[in-house]
């Protein structure tokens, strides 16, 4: 008699091998177990040795029914605990990860491995690679897009960029001229975007650049998808999700994941995380006891990097703001060299800031002493910050980062915009108007409103609750012969 665990669901959920790419995977895959779908979770071997180095040597033991394994990502071997080059990750898991892939699917499927059939996979939508490995095994596959729906958007409309001649420019001079407040007024659902407002890999003079072709295929390789999920919700980013539903497979809106989460029943999967930093847990200690508000957060995300002047700027502009802040400065923060900071500037901030490598960010986002959150914008600490009704200042590094700013300050009314070529004084106005201008109360009041229909879309009965229902039953579980 075959075992109950033959007749399980099995999906394999692959994520980009960065960091804001695993944590949101994880957490959909944890909502798929919730389901009583058999995982595997893969990642690849180099972001599997810096998650056990974060989180301890048993953190990807896992369970029977939910299990890490691994594929090369085709970059050299490397002992480092940063964030791999981009563009060369790209390039390597678009061209040599499908054979380690099938070759570890064919190793789930043999029957002495006493799991499950691969029923399914849920992949990164920018692992499409793993599409061709679907359509040879004759299972459905869901394209995960970690990015906010208007950046997915701006994604699929790379090529359309080029086909108009906007894209590449025509010269670095573009970058400065006034050339990117170009308005783009024909993408559907996105209205006031202007070409400086699309994900940054259009601002390239180079007609072969990595990034831009990278995108452009990945997006236009969504159609072959079974379905689209998304980690947004429908009344964000309603305009955007409309305009895609035309022009894409079955789309599902199941964000955020993080409210979703939230609702599992407590059960050994709570130990699993996704940090690939140790997390410094005297960050929420040292928050604890603060006036409710008080308290400037500070997080660029895993992959911007500046030089040490900017460095500098932002942190004279925080301390000459007068207040207090927590600000997460990675080892490999500032380009190629160590992030030096003042000795006056520490002597000056000691009594009032923590500075930290890593933090639970969605913890530290929740206290009520969290009164502003100075961010990159990128779509996880985006939604977090929504979960939390935290306004934000926005200072985005690249990819669609710009996009959800534009978005986060045009659209949502819950940001505040610092330019790229930062200076300490505008650093400080801003973080004072954030704290307690009048601009920083409406921006609150909206984030407040944002909170709650976040909290509408995950409740149970909610748009994203009910889409994840119906993605698991539309797509994912196996068609039962009629």
């Amino acid at each position: 008699m075959a075992s109950f665990a033959s007749h399980k669901p099995h999906a394999v959920c692959i994520p980009y091998p960065a960091q804001g790419h695993i944590t949101p995977m994880l957490k959909l895959a944890k909502l798929l177990h919730s389901k009583g779908f058999h995982i595997t979770f893969v990642n690849t071997e180099y972001n599997h040795r810096r998650l056990l180095n974060a989180r301890g040597p048993s953190a990807l033991d896992g369970l029977a029914d939910f299990r890490f394994e691994t594929i090369p990502d085709g970059l050299p071997p490397s002992d480092d605990d940063a964030t791999q080059d981009i563009p060369a990750l790209c390039r390597s898991t678009k061209t040599t990860c499908l054979p380690p892939f099938l070759d570890l699917l064919s190793e789930l499927n043999d029957p002495s491995s006493k799991r499950p059939r691969v029923s399914c996979i849920v992949s990164d939508g920018a692992m499409s690679f793993t599409l061709d490995a679907a359509r040879e095994l004759g299972i459905p596959e869901v394209l995960f897009w970690t990015t906010s729906a208007c950046g997915f958007m701006g994604y699929i409309h790379y090529r359309h960029l080029v086909e108009r001649g906007l894209t590449p420019l025509k010269d670095v001079g573009e970058l400065t001229n006034g050339y990117l407040d170009t308005p783009v007024d024909w993408v559907p659902g996105m209205k006031n975007m202007r070409l400086r407002d699309f994900p940054s890999f259009i601002r390239t003079t180079d007609p072969n650049d990595t990034m831009l072709h990278f995108l452009m295929a990945e997006a236009g390789r969504a159609s072959m998808a079974s379905a689209i999920v998304l980690n947004t919700f429908d009344e964000l980013e309603s305009s955007v999700l409309n305009a895609m539903a035309a022009i894409l497979p079955p789309m599902y809106t199941v964000g955020p994941l993080q409210l979703l989460t939230s609702q599992i029943p407590p059960s050994p999967l709570d130990a699993m995380g996704s940090n690939l930093w140790k997390e410094e847990p005297a960050c929420l200690r040292w928050l604890q006891g603060k006036k409710p508000g008080s308290v400037v957060y500070v997080n660029f995300g895993s992959i911007t990097v500046m030089t040490n002047q900017q460095l500098i700027e932002f942190a004279w502009g925080l301390a000459n703001s007068g207040y207090e802040f927590l600000w997460i400065v990675r080892p490999d923060l500032v380009k190629g060299e160590s992030a030096v900071l003042p000795q006056e500037f520490t002597v000056e901030t000691k009594e009032r800031s923590l500075l930290a490598s890593w933090c639970p960010q969605e913890e530290v986002l929740a206290q009520p002493d969290v009164g502003g959150f100075l961010t990159h914008s990128g779509w996880n600490s985006t939604l977090e910050s929504i979960c939390s009704g935290v306004s934000m200042l926005s200072w985005p590094f690249f990819a669609e980062q710009q996009t959800n700013c534009r978005y986060v300050c045009a659209e949502w009314g819950a940001g505040m915009e610092i330019d790229s070529d930062v200076k300490r004084e505008v650093v400080e106005g801003l973080i004072r108007e954030l704290m307690g201008g009048e601009k920083g109360k409406e921006m609150k009041r909206r984030m407040t409103e944002w909170k709650e229909a976040a909290g509408r879309a995950a409740q149970p009965g909610g748009s994203s609750s009910a889409n994840l229902e119906r993605m698991v039953k539309e797509v994912l579980l196996p068609r039962k012969a009629s």
